[in-house]
């Protein structure tokens, strides 16, 4: 086996797009989840708006890229307040229901027929990405290190991800230190007591509603810019459900465990992909295993790694196990 260029290719995805994008998406849930104790099963959703706000407003009107951005980030605030308003005064589980529901509802609106004159149906959107990469400082060339390299548009996509990701790591560090992160905090452990101190409970759990799909909705820009278009199958609900894995597997309530999670998630899956099939070329495994199905064998053997990880260590790796106890009334 060439086991040279599986390591490369397990390098760069610890630091790849697909890192960078959940790595958002998984702050976002972190903020949510691990701190306010929301359980929102539509962060794909927040994604989705935000990356389709964008490209609607460039390829579909051909108005500034810029405006594009804005109105992507106003389309997210406005979701979260349609999902916020209706259920965050009921339990938890409330909120999970609407926002998975929500979720697929958006995702079946991109892909309608009806709408595919400014939505695009199934295809999505494409040439809306041209002005982020008019910006690119890099010249055209290789950049990295030895034989782990990019291109001059993946390393500027790479520059502003991992940019974006150390901003919103250091503002959820300033804010959980701040009273404001131990009111949330608080709430997540007992909302009752926090009103009875006469704390405003749905306003601090709608900021972080807001805060946490603002946060996510970094990486669906840079998803959709990264792949130089923009569907509907991107942000489905599997998206979401990773997101929560990558928050578990590094612990939830923990600054910096998302990017850990996102980098671990993706190591995990293309190592595992990559080894079995260069052991399927090599005849090194039996006949059941085929280049066919070498995909959903790889879920399956890392899903059994996270299960195991589950139980014997629920909080994670960096995790506390009161993070995950919540007051779900």
């Amino acid at each position: 086996m060439d086991w040279n260029a599986i390591l490369i290719t397990t390098v760069k995805a610890s630091i790849g797009l697909e890192t960078v994008v959940y790595a958002l998406a998984a702050i976002g849930v972190n903020i949510q989840f691990g701190y306010a104790g929301l359980l929102n099963f539509g962060q794909a959703a927040f994604l989705g708006v935000a990356a389709y706000g964008m490209a609607v407003t460039v390829a579909t009107f051909h108005l500034p890229f810029w405006l594009g951005i804005a109105i992507g980030l106003a389309a997210t605030v406005v979701l979260a307040f349609l999902l916020g308003i209706p259920t965050l005064r009921l339990r938890a589980d409330y909120l999970a229901i609407v926002t998975i529901a929500a979720a697929e509802i958006v995702r079946l609106v991109f892909r309608s027929v009806k709408f595919s004159s400014v939505f695009g149906g199934s295809d999505g959107r494409q040439n809306f990405s041209g002005d982020f990469f008019a910006m690119n400082p890099y010249s055209p060339g290789t950049y990295g290190i030895g034989p782990i390299g990019f291109n001059e548009r993946v390393t500027w996509i790479l520059t502003v991800g991992w940019v974006l990701i150390a901003i919103c790591c250091g503002l959820v560090y300033l804010l959980m230190k701040s009273p404001w992160g131990r009111v949330l905090k608080a709430i997540r452990e007992d909302e009752d007591a926090v009103r009875s101190l006469g704390k405003n409970v749905f306003s601090y759990k709608m900021q972080a509603l807001v805060l946490g799909g603002l946060v996510g909705c970094l990486g669906g820009f840079l998803f959709a810019l990264g792949q130089a278009s923009v569907q509907p199958d991107l942000f489905s609900t599997e998206f979401t459900f990773y997101a929560y894995t990558i928050v578990i597997l590094g612990g939830a309530a923990r600054v910096f465990s998302p990017v850990v999670g996102a980098a671990i998630f993706w190591v995990l899956l293309v190592f595992v992909g990559n080894t079995l099939s260069e052991a399927v070329s090599a005849g090194m495994l039996p006949s059941l295993f085929t280049v066919n199905n070498i995909g959903a064998v790889r879920f399956m053997l890392v899903g059994l790694g996270l299960m195991l990880l589950l139980i014997f260590r629920p909080q994670g790796i960096f995790g506390d196990k009161r993070e995950i106890a919540l007051d779900a009334r």
